[in-house]
């Protein structure tokens, strides 16, 4: 990429509705011409499952074990399947769909912008690849994010170690992922519908040569101060960008919430059959 000036900004744990409705903002506001592209890292308030754009969660969810653990629930702007947000870190990037450094395609815009991700993983001594999966036509549905890869997401060891999403609204791309640092597998599980108790079981058996995520991998305690300046330097390192401070003002914030509270708050958001 060109070398040139990106905003940077860590807003901190927050809850589902409040990190999704930050993202949206962000764009509309990078669309609007207010802000440069911005790279945002982010956590969660409490366990929290995203749910793909076009998701049916009639069909996928077990709502009642949404509901014993508290798990608070979102639907995002971009696609894909569910994704259990917990101990990890979270980003998020916007950035217009005319930059000079962003392909036109998907699967190439990832390549592009998962490279800041590759650094990161370097920053803590672990060497990802890029995925390039094999599609096996009626076999890798799923409703689970890390039961699958997609093209150029991390895997490490042939397991999925981060999961990413995109779309683009407004001429503008935003791309956010999910980088745990560990990964509560019980509870992943007891969220999602199956025909039996023992099908749950051998699934979650199987998720465990599946994916993994960075505390399991490097078998060491990370924490998030270390994972923030891992991948901020990544980031900066992979796209060939600085960046500078951005904070929200009392305006964006007044926007944030609004946007929160009658989009991603409502059930005909997160509900409703797309």
């Amino acid at each position: 990429m060109l070398q040139e000036e990106w905003n940077f900004i860590d807003t901190g744990a927050h809850s589902a509705i409040i990190n999704m409705a930050i993202d949206e903002k962000l764009l509309t506001w990078h669309s609007e011409g207010k802000i440069p592209p911005t790279l945002r890292f982010y956590r969660w308030s409490n366990p929290s499952l995203s749910i793909g754009h076009f998701q049916n969660i009639e069909k996928t969810l077990d709502l009642s074990g949404i509901k014993k653990h508290n798990c608070q629930l979102v639907r995002r702007l971009t696609g894909g399947s569910a994704v259990l947000h917990d101990d990890e870190l979270t980003y998020s990037l916007v950035v217009s769909e005319k930059h000079p450094a962003i392909p036109t395609t998907v699967r190439d815009a990832y390549f592009t912008l998962s490279k800041g991700i590759v650094q990161g993983y370097k920053h803590l001594g672990i060497q990802v690849e890029y995925a390039e999966p094999r599609r096996r036509i009626g076999l890798d549905q799923t409703a689970v994010c890390f039961e699958k890869v997609a093209y150029y997401e991390m895997v490490v060891d042939g397991k999925k170690i981060s999961g990413n999403a995109q779309t683009r609204i407004k001429d503008v791309l935003l791309q956010h992922g999910s980088i745990p640092m560990s990964m509560n597998e019980q509870l992943l599980f007891d969220l999602f519908q199956f025909p039996t108790e023992e099908v749950r079981h051998h699934k979650r058996a199987d998720f465990f040569h599946k994916a993994t995520s960075i505390n399991r991998y490097t078998n060491k305690i990370h924490r998030y101060v270390l994972l923030k300046e891992a991948f901020y330097h990544g980031f900066e390192a992979g796209l060939g960008v600085t960046f500078q401070p951005f904070q929200l003002t009392k305006e964006h914030w007044e926007e944030v919430l609004h946007l929160a509270h009658h989009k991603y708050a409502t059930e005909s958001w997160n509900t409703n059959k797309r």
